[in-house]
């Protein structure tokens, strides 16, 4: 499929915090490459009209543009930025965030001989694909709405169906039917996830989250590192290291507190580690944050 539409709707309702008129579709519009930086992943699917963007999640690195698209299954702190971004040529993306009803909701109306079967044990949790011409066909459709307000409301949620029925049928509908399904291996590490992510700065046992997921310990672990590329602590890490860093952008001069808040009780392993995640000690960097002011999502386009 031809892009210059897709990318031509792209810059025409780009705007600066990446909101639409349409519930759940964002656009983005990029100027430059920045440096890497830590933010949530969501649950979304992501197509790139123009330009690229590498991400990282634990020791995977997943890059993507042009025609590619990109799902992410769990809400996953990961390293995102673009890799080709100029004033003269944009990175230019489409966002739409996935929801865990609408899936189950097109999967109870499937018949069952429609949609592939999914295998017992949990998918990682972002996968990237070339995106087939229906889905994109879909995603451009969609986009056209955003200039006919008349028809926005009635179409606009049956064109994000369809969208979903792509993903579900295409290459990774794995992990997106998974995201459906309330009694997958992906929803059990998911409620993991939620829960160390509500409880980070408090110390835990591997076992006792392992329980709570309806999992054996050596099953929680092998599915766990499938879905995240990282361990139970090394993601508590993660989350406590995130939560530090948008904790400093208002407090600066509170680096021995703010470690405390995130569940560092040793302020040497805290700057430690912080300078070991973003290259910086939490006094140094805390002095720039307040001027970068980023997305909640790292893997939207």
């Amino acid at each position: 499929m031809d892009l210059d539409e897709f990318r031509a709707l792209l810059i025409r309702h780009a705007r600066p915090d990446w909101t639409t008129a349409i519930d759940g579709v964002l656009i983005s519009r990029v100027d430059r490459s920045d440096p890497p930086y830590l933010s949530m992943s969501g649950t979304v699917l992501a197509v790139i009209a123009q330009g690229a963007k590498r991400l990282a999640l634990g020791e995977r690195v997943y890059e993507y543009g042009a025609g590619q698209y990109l799902v992410t299954s769990v809400d996953l702190p990961v390293t995102g930025h673009f890799t080709e971004a100029t004033p003269e040529r944009p990175a230019l993306g489409f966002g739409l965030k996935l929801e865990p009803s609408a899936v189950a909701e097109l999967l109870m109306q499937a018949g069952t001989g429609d949609i592939p079967r999914s295998g017992g044990s949990a998918p990682p949790g972002i996968a990237v694909s070339d995106a087939p011409e229906p889905l994109l066909d879909a995603v451009v459709r969609l986009l056209r709405l955003l200039d006919e307000p008349r028809d926005r409301e009635v179409l606009a949620p049956l064109v994000k169906r369809e969208i979903l029925w792509r993903l579900i049928t295409g290459e990774q509908g794995g992990i997106v039917r998974q995201l459906g399904l309330a009694d997958s291996s992906l929803s059990h590490i998911a409620r993991a996830v939620r829960w160390i992510r509500d409880h980070y700065s408090q110390p835990f046992r591997v076992e006792d989250v392992a329980q709570l997921s309806g999992m054996s310990v050596s099953a929680f672990h092998r599915n766990f590192q499938t879905v995240t590329a990282m361990s139970p602590i090394q993601f508590q890490k993660q989350i406590r290291l995130q939560e530090a860093r948008l904790l400093l952008a208002t407090h600066p001069n509170d680096i021995t507190g703010v470690g405390r808040r995130v569940g560092y009780d040793n302020p040497s392993q805290f700057s430690r580690e912080y300078r070991r995640q973003f290259g910086a000690p939490p006094s140094q960097d805390a002095a720039g944050l307040r001027r970068s002011v980023r997305t909640p999502a790292a893997a939207l386009p």
